[in-house]
């Protein structure tokens, strides 16, 4: 990542301000030489000024922001503490939408819902251990659905979500359907799925 990150402090051991850590945690280490961190400022947004505040932030350490861009960060936080998450959308072109998409990108930000290790690859930090993907076509599915396998991966190789889960139903606009019997048959697979979960904590 090519980003200035500059590390702010007196010439003794004292705390350190470090702003805009883009990447390379363990190279911004060597350059705080032991000193703490009193606080992380972000200049901006962008995955090259956030994307290694995750591993560099510790307890309380203030992460500061311009109220400006914080909004660009809620929708990425919400996400990554969910319990579970849901993906609904449309088949289109063998996908989804391009608003699909464009709402993946807000929430896949280094940082908050993953960040990157000492190897480039990228770490999960999400709190779902399951993501259900629901959609439905005017016509059949067909083989491979490539908007279900681009959830499947990006949730397992960035947010860290080892299950994704395809409820569907098609052929809803074709004529002659059973469009009744084919929205039933995808209630009962929902149905028959969730009853075989295990209770959350808390319920009886």
């Amino acid at each position: 990542v090519a980003t200035c990150c500059y590390v702010v402090s007196a010439e003794d051991a004292s705390p350190c301000l470090l702003i805009d850590p883009g990447a390379e945690p363990d190279r911004i280490r060597r350059a705080m030489s032991g000193r703490p961190v009193a606080a992380i400022l972000l200049t901006h947004g962008h995955f090259d000024h956030i994307g290694a505040a995750a591993d560099l932030k510790k307890g309380d350490t203030p992460l500061l922001i311009h109220s400006l861009d914080a909004p660009m960060l809620s929708h990425a936080r919400a996400f990554a503490a969910a319990d579970e998450i849901v993906v609904a959308a449309p088949y289109w072109d063998l996908s989804f939408p391009a608003a699909v998409k464009t709402c993946l990108e807000h929430v896949t930000v280094p940082g908050v819902t993953f960040s990157y290790g000492a190897d480039g690859v990228p770490v999960g930090l999400c709190r779902a251990k399951r993501l259900f993907y629901v959609t439905t076509a005017g016509g059949p599915i067909l083989p491979p659905n490539h908007g279900f396998a681009y959830v499947r991966d990006l949730a397992s190789t960035f947010y860290g979500i080892p299950e994704c889960v395809l409820f569907s139903a098609d052929c809803l606009d074709v004529a002659g359907s059973d469009v009744e019997g084919h929205l039933r048959q995808a209630e009962a697979q929902i149905d028959a799925y969730v009853a075989g979960l295990p209770p959350r904590k808390g319920t009886p």
